[in-house]
């Protein structure tokens, strides 16, 4: 039987990741969502085109699919306006299943004010719990990926790796490829529970020093940051300095990524990597390999 899946965001970095794992599936017709003109995905892939402004042509864009995966990136426009346009057209159509573009570290829990990315998430996700219909949403962690280069943990040219409180505090890593692959057996899977989380690795400050020493053959030292505390109210303050701003990840927002990190508030409780079967999940080291050797 052919599970009919639409992916909005499909020509994102994590959109487009998604798409390729599910044509991996042979039993899928996947039809990708732009709000404007744009190059076909795959030619496996149905490209059709609505504004999230626009609700009948978004109701005809996700009319007859099965579930609808939202892998859409941004703050307040995208993360709760967007999507609540998409997740109402869902409901419109009588969509059965929704997938929304959380893909993140456990939201659910942090302290409100302390990460904003996290708390639109959890706006949203009271609209989709309110919504007749199933949904599932992916917790994963940060994505380790953003090791190499996004997130400043590790510091590369000085041979150090920061922590904040405690440099044995648990982080959860997944990378954007095995969350890829674990958002398509989501989709799959019409009995997919509300939350499917994830880990590709476990691991803190002290193991991934540890870790780089033994790669590189130079000591990778640990460098305390500071507590979670003072950061956060870091943040705080560069936010409040700082020019508004529609963009996902200024300065003081990756400061509250690590503050959530840090507490422990956004740590996985319910991790579940074994619900789809076996699967060779990418650790922390076989990034920081790859990087290394590139």
């Amino acid at each position: 039987m052919t599970t009919t899946v639409l992916v909005a965001g499909a020509t994102g970095d994590l959109g487009s990741r998604i798409v390729h794992a599910l044509l991996d599936h042979d039993d899928v017709h996947l039809r990708a969502l732009s709000r404007g003109s744009s190059p076909s995905v795959d030619d496996r892939v149905e490209s059709v085109t609505a504004a999230y402004d626009d609700p009948a042509a978004l109701r005809r864009a996700v009319q007859g699919a099965d579930v609808v995966v939202s892998a859409v990136s941004g703050t307040r426009p995208v993360i709760v306006d967007a999507q609540r346009a998409l997740l109402a057209a869902a409901v419109d159509a009588g969509v059965p299943r929704f997938v929304p573009s959380d893909y993140a570290a456990d939201y659910r829990s942090i302290t409100p004010g302390s990460n904003r990315n996290f708390e639109l998430r959890r706006e949203f996700a009271a609209d989709v719990d309110a919504a007749p219909l199933r949904a599932t949403s992916v917790l994963n962690g940060a994505f380790a990926d953003m090791l190499t280069g996004q997130a400043p943990l590790i510091l590369f040219d000085r041979q150090r790796v920061l922590f904040w409180s405690s440099a044995d505090q648990v982080l959860d890593f997944t990378t954007k490829d095995d969350v890829a692959w674990l958002t398509a057996q989501v989709a799959l899977d019409a009995d997919a529970p509300r939350v499917v989380e994830v880990a590709g690795d476990r691991v803190t400050s002290r193991s991934i020093a540890e870790t780089m020493s033994r790669l590189t053959g130079t000591p990778f030292r640990l460098q305390w940051a500071g507590t979670a505390g003072t950061l956060s109210a870091m943040a705080r303050v560069g936010r409040r300095l700082s020019k508004p701003t529609d963009e996902p990840f200024p300065a003081w927002q990756g400061m509250q990524y690590f503050v959530s990190m840090f507490s422990g508030e956004a740590e996985l409780h319910h991790v579940q990597n074994d619900r789809y079967g076996p699967h060779a999940w990418t650790s922390v080291e076989d990034v920081l390999t790859a990087h290394l050797a590139s």
